[in-house]
């Protein structure tokens, strides 16, 4: 059974088995550096529909169906379905999720949603009370833009700090199975608020929360930056990752190359204009999906510390000007038990 490590990390001493995963994209990130890792690359960002935000549903459905059918398993073997998105009440995963029937847990933290899911799926299934469950998050750069900055039509500049919202779906199969990658242990974040309140800035507000859910991991575990073959964190960015790199040299943890970002992992800073790179709950998921579990299973990475992260906003809470506090959830991620 798992049992508390310290402050906030706990071990899973029946390491939970990752069976498969699906990615379902956009054309934006079907074009960028991660696209042979993606199993369904979109032409068309509205997925046929006539809105946005039934787009982000039926980009769920799609990756749902897919990792499903990559796993050689029915609907009926899923016990639970744990997903989570950035539209109002959970509505992407909500309508997505609805066509399979399951027991499902809808979630909210944000980008670090996959996370999330990943750590309660763990637990659950460590606790005998479930033998598979999917895991996943969504995001659309459309429906995002729309609800947490300015519609598209009004065509507004950029910030140089902001990140591109992913457009996308990434799951997971969780399992009781013997095959790895297991997931061995899952730190669960606290809310960090530095003060930060601009929307077009996300990586500084979620890297106070990485850094400190990062930290608290080698507190809790005793395990030093270099026991990881690579740590990653969400969606900060450019801008976010190296105030995290900075962040934790001030807790005592020099990192180095090791320590990267799915958002600076799955754009072509150069060539696809997304200024500080990706963001959004697909951003890690996806790439977790994709490119992090293909390293795991071919065993060019055997040990990874996967931390997605996310803003804590909401259109009314910046609008009314609070702050941006944010959370990050870090997912010990092994080939060995």
């Amino acid at each position: 059974m798992a049992k508390r490590l310290g402050e906030q990390t706990i071990k899973i001493d029946n390491p939970v088995s990752i069976i498969n995963t699906a990615s379902v994209v956009g054309p934006k990130e079907g074009q960028g550096p991660l696209a042979r890792y993606f199993d369904v690359v979109l032409d068309d960002i509205l997925h046929g529909c006539e809105s946005w935000e039934k787009a982000e549903s039926k980009i769920v459905e799609t990756a749902l169906n897919k990792v499903i059918e990559k796993a050689d398993l029915s609907s009926r073997d899923i016990d639970i379905i744990i997903a989570g998105d950035l539209l109002d009440q959970n509505t992407g995963s909500t309508f997505g999720v609805m066509h399979l029937n399951r027991p499902f847990w809808g979630i909210f933290s944000a980008c670090s949603n996959i996370g999330q899911a990943m750590s309660i799926g763990a637990l659950t299934i460590d606790s005998g009370a479930a033998e598979k469950i999917i895991a996943g998050a969504s995001s659309h750069f459309c429906s995002a833009e729309k609800q947490f900055r300015t519609p598209l039509e009004l065509g507004n500049q950029r910030a140089p700090t902001s990140t591109w919202t992913v457009t996308g779906s990434g799951c997971t199969i969780l399992s009781n199975s013997q095959d790895g990658p297991f997931i061995t242990h899952a730190t669960v974040g606290k809310i960090v608020d530095f003060g930060v309140v601009d929307a077009a800035n996300m990586g500084a507000a979620m890297a106070p929360a990485a850094a400190d859910t990062i930290a608290a991991h080698f507190r809790d575990t005793r395990r030093e930056p270099s026991y990881y073959d690579l740590i990653i964190t969400g969606d900060l960015g450019y801008i976010g990752r190296e105030l995290a790199f900075r962040l934790m040299g001030d807790k005592g943890y020099q990192l180095d190359d090791t320590y990267t970002d799915c958002g600076i992992k799955i754009f072509d800073k150069a060539k696809q204009d997304t200024h500080s790179g990706g963001s959004g709950c697909a951003c890690s998921a996806v790439t977790f999906a994709g490119y992090l579990f293909n390293a795991l299973k071919e065993q060019t990475l055997n040990k990874i510390l996967f931390v997605p992260t996310g803003a804590l906003l909401s259109p009314t809470s910046s609008q009314q000007g609070q702050s941006i506090p944010g959370i990050a959830h870090a997912v010990a991620i092994e080939n060995t038990r």
